[in-house]
């Protein structure tokens, strides 16, 4: 029997090496359980002392520690008391409350939130954020110390690490003027083509033109040039397009 508790506790460990050699720190949920005992299986979260409480022996300081190392020191803690003869004892940190990343910038509900097992990516980070505000950007940036990463929110999952800086930006826009039904800023998306771009306007009015479109645009030097725009032109990110009256 004993030989089959090693062998789960090793298959337990190779399944899950990040989880086993993080530290354990304050806010943590962890799940306690003794071998062969279940009236001593423990759920808490570890207290500002770093510490949680466990039958019998009391509070045990368990913060700065892997699961594995806290788990022996508990073992050694309940033999040396002579309330078990040869404990074996496990601990599964169940909430990473002292792994922490901060959601800055274009989301409902900026502010630092906890990873777990079940949010440690960057899509559910976000949406426990409340999700992107309209003028969010689907691209964000994750800030790990000194390196940033441009990461889509769509696009392949990211696993976050305590620490993180998740910056939601502002969604690139293009403006559109003049006849035109809904004059003002749009969102942008590549691939948007002149026409597509009135069209998210509203249309044309009676008044303007499809032949009298013009296009502002900053160029290399940053200096706005102006363009006349046909249908089919591609729209790039904080283009002017302006619709002028017709002739007739």
């Amino acid at each position: 029997m004993k030989r089959m508790w090693f062998a789960v506790v090793f298959l337990w460990a190779a399944a899950f090496p990040a989880w086993g050699a993080e530290k354990l720190g304050v806010g943590d949920a962890v799940r306690v359980t003794v071998f062969q005992q279940p009236d001593l299986t423990t759920e808490a979260r570890i207290t500002e002392r770093g510490t949680i409480a466990m039958p019998l022996i009391g509070e045990a300081k368990v913060t700065g520690m892997t699961a594995a190392e806290a788990a022996a020191k508990i073992a050694a803690e309940l033999k040396s008391g002579k309330y078990l003869k040869n404990p074996q004892v496990s601990i599964v940190r169940t909430t990473l409350r002292s792994q922490q990343v901060s959601v800055l910038g274009m989301v409902a509900r900026p502010g630092r939130y906890a990873l777990d097992d079940t949010s440690s990516r960057l899509a559910d980070v976000v949406a426990a954020a409340g999700g992107l505000t309209p003028e969010g950007s689907s691209s964000v940036t994750v800030i790990r110390g000194a390196q940033k990463h441009q990461v889509g929110l769509l696009g392949k999952s990211f696993e976050l690490q305590g620490g993180d800086t998740i910056h939601v930006d502002r969604a690139p826009v293009f403006y559109i003027y003049g006849e035109v039904t809904r004059a003002g800023a749009y969102r942008f998306e590549p691939g948007l083509s002149v026409m597509q771009a009135i069209s998210l306007g509203g249309g044309i009015t009676p008044r303007g033109s499809d032949r009298r479109l013009k296009l502002r645009r900053a160029g290399p030097d940053g200096k706005i040039v102006e363009t006349d725009a046909a249908l089919r032109d591609a729209v790039r990110a904080d283009d002017v397009i302006y619709v002028k009256e017709s002739l007739f």
